[in-house]
């Protein structure tokens, strides 16, 4: 059946509440591959301009000095909710397509559906708090905000460092907006197997990613965060640190 992402908003965080109960899986995500294979490497690929490099990677080192890898929040997750592997039969959703199914934290995989179904502030509220079953807290909504930049770093590494083949990205003087972007591929209207397209997603993420590494809402997670963090004895971290 049709599903629209307004249904999508209240279905699918049921949905990954019910997935991310399951009992886990046998192997985890590594990040310190995802890493070093994409992310490290698009900080040196001279892809994009140098003062967009640095200042994109001075916030995401922030985020990866603070954010915690907690074994509450490390469960089973599908990693590929892309809307073609999500059906939807007028009653319940139904995933398919689990080759990339990995032990992560719950909050990645709650990232990758955002992407298609918040669209304003208030759908992110609606969001957590269908999938938590209450209101979020300040501390869940810092968690999300931050894993939210993650994802997009990682996507604009997978797919500009794919798309590119090493070559230089020339500045789009009308790039296409994120919401935009994320619609049609929810509308079925975009194959990201074209190099050409893959760049376009790169350059989307990437330009979310400047755009909200400039907000004040990425210092006030990051303290809610490391306040958190300082409430217990050193918390393991997710993310590796810069080589």
């Amino acid at each position: 059946m049709p599903f629209s992402t307004a249904q999508a908003l209240v279905y699918l965080p049921a949905t990954l509440r019910g997935l991310h109960r399951l009992p886990p899986f046998p192997k985890a995500f590594n990040y310190v591959t995802a890493h070093k294979f994409f992310i490290w490497r698009l900080r040196t690929a001279s892809l994009l301009p140098e003062a967009e490099i640095e200042e994109v990677f001075r916030g995401y080192e922030r985020i990866c000095a603070v954010y915690p890898r907690l074994d509450a929040d490390f469960v089973s997750c599908h990693m590929n909710l892309k809307p073609e592997n999500i059906l939807f039969d007028g009653r319940r959703v139904w995933l398919i397509d689990w080759t990339a199914a990995f032990l992560n934290d719950r909050y990645f995989e709650m990232a990758i559906v955002a992407n298609f179904v918040v669209i304003k502030e208030a759908d992110e509220r609606t969001y957590l708090a269908e999938y938590f079953g209450q209101p979020p807290d300040e501390y869940q909504q810092a968690r999300f905000f931050l894993m939210r930049q993650v994802l997009h770093m990682l996507s604009a590494a997978v797919f500009l460092l794919l798309g590119s083949a090493g070559n230089r990205i020339r500045k789009d003087a009308n790039p296409v907006s994120f919401r935009g972007f994320h619609e049609r591929i929810w509308a079925g209207e975009i194959d990201l197997s074209d190099n050409e397209l893959k760049i376009v997603y790169g350059r989307v993420h990437w330009e979310q990613l400047l755009q909200n590494m400039r907000q004040q809402r990425l210092a006030e997670a990051l303290r809610v965060v490391e306040e958190r963090n300082a409430q217990s004895d050193g918390p393991h971290l997710l993310l590796p640190s810069a080589p």
